[in-house]
């Protein structure tokens, strides 16, 4: 079976398999959003913001990119897709949700929690519903248990 040509001008991804390219969230109001993330996550538009979409990148260079578009549906009180921020240890996790809620997140009062959690519900701006994980949390000799959080 012959392979398609490659998009002209792009070489193959990933031995022709695709790949993330973006997380696109949708928003009521895309430079209060953009402006709560980039500050979030030290990102940066790409190119000039518009008044429905911006893609913001790592100003680092390195990471995915995180897209914001406008959107008049409701936000989803229980999403099927969120974002998980990590942190390194509970200190860190503690000291980030504290920071991200003073940038303009909300703390979300989630009844879903089990015992020993090692998440924190956060919303943006938007009501969008992220975690910030504590990745030192249930350490062990294989490392970090980053799986926990669900808020679905």
């Amino acid at each position: 079976m012959r392979e398609p040509p490659a998009p002209e001008g792009r070489g193959r991804l990933n031995d022709g398999m695709v790949r993330i390219g973006s997380v696109v969230m949708g928003v009521q109001d895309v430079p209060r959003a953009a402006e709560f993330w980039t500050r979030a996550l030290d990102y940066v538009p790409r190119e000039e913001m518009a008044a429905d979409w911006v893609v913001l990148v790592p100003a680092s260079g390195t990471g995915p990119q995180l897209s914001l578009g406008l959107s008049e549906s409701p936000v989803q009180e229980y999403p099927r897709v969120h974002l998980d921020l990590y942190a390194g240890d509970a200190a860190d996790q503690a000291a980030e949700v504290e920071r991200l809620v003073a940038l303009g997140a909300r703390r979300v009062d989630w009844d879903l929690y089990p015992q020993d959690a090692d998440f924190v519900v956060l919303a943006d701006t938007e009501g969008n519903r992220f975690c910030v994980i504590d990745t030192g949390h249930g350490q062990d000799a294989e490392g970090p248990d980053t799986g926990g959080a669900n808020p679905a």
